[in-house]
């Protein structure tokens, strides 16, 4: 059967993302999966992927500006030895330089995410969703930029070519708050306890920062069963 007479076959395969702009191993995920969407679109006939991302709030008590580091922050409000949490993110860095990344623990500040969730649903409405998530994530890791102000986002907006002044009227409104609660709550119906976490084609879930490896298996098993080339199995 060719791809003509099986539009399915040939249809993307959506990855729907939940994840947090202050999680870092939600930007080292996000790297796996887009080396695993590379790879993949190395083989022949293999369909497109398209990546939706979806609002998770690891910690929605954060304050908008958190007076400490990232130590403190894990010490006071997750009850992590700072010993403990110092060695955590030594090997965080670590392996977050091994897909290209820079974590700069020293200069990041820490932040409620809330609002940058907000600007990518934003984001979203105006085509730009994958342009503002990635902006968000190298701003917080590793820039030392701030997230969690209107103006600041408002700034990082205007980065990618957002208009400014609407992007700080929309956030100011709460336009698009009930969209971040409407993933939240999609999140609660999955079960979906940390991030990130990756639904494949509306029926496979991958927790945590997988390698590339894994997404590729993933894709190609989907498109597979879609030419009935493999039995339906599940990963």
């Amino acid at each position: 059967m060719t791809d003509l007479q099986n539009p399915l076959a040939a249809a993307p395969i959506k990855v729907d993302v939940w994840s947090d702009i202050a999680c870092p191993w939600c930007y080292i995920g996000k790297r796996k999966l887009e080396a695993g969407i590379e790879a993949f679109g190395t083989q022949p006939g293999t369909p497109a992927v398209e990546i939706e991302y979806h609002s998770f709030e690891l910690s929605p008590d954060t304050p908008v500006d958190f007076a400490g580091d990232e130590v403190e922050f894990l010490a006071n409000h997750k009850g992590i030895p700072a010993e403990q949490a110092r060695q955590m993110l030594t090997r965080v860095v670590g392996i977050a330089e091994d897909v290209g990344l820079h974590y700069d623990y020293d200069a990041l500040q820490h932040a409620n995410t809330v609002k940058a969730h907000e600007l990518i649903h934003y984001a979203k409405s105006k085509g730009m969703q994958l342009e503002a998530k990635e902006r968000l994530l190298k701003a917080y890791f590793e820039e030392g930029r701030n997230v969690g102000r209107i103006e600041d986002l408002a700034d990082l907006a205007a980065e990618i070519g957002l208009d400014r002044d609407d992007v700080v009227r929309s956030l100011i409104s709460g336009e698009y708050l009930e969209s971040v609660r409407s993933d939240q709550r999609q999140a609660q119906e999955y079960g979906i306890q940390g991030v990130p976490f990756f639904v494949i084609d509306g029926r496979y879930g991958v927790s945590g920062a997988q390698d590339a490896a894994t997404f590729v298996e993933v894709f190609g098993r989907i498109a597979g069963e879609r030419t009935g080339s493999v039995d339906a199995v599940s990963a």
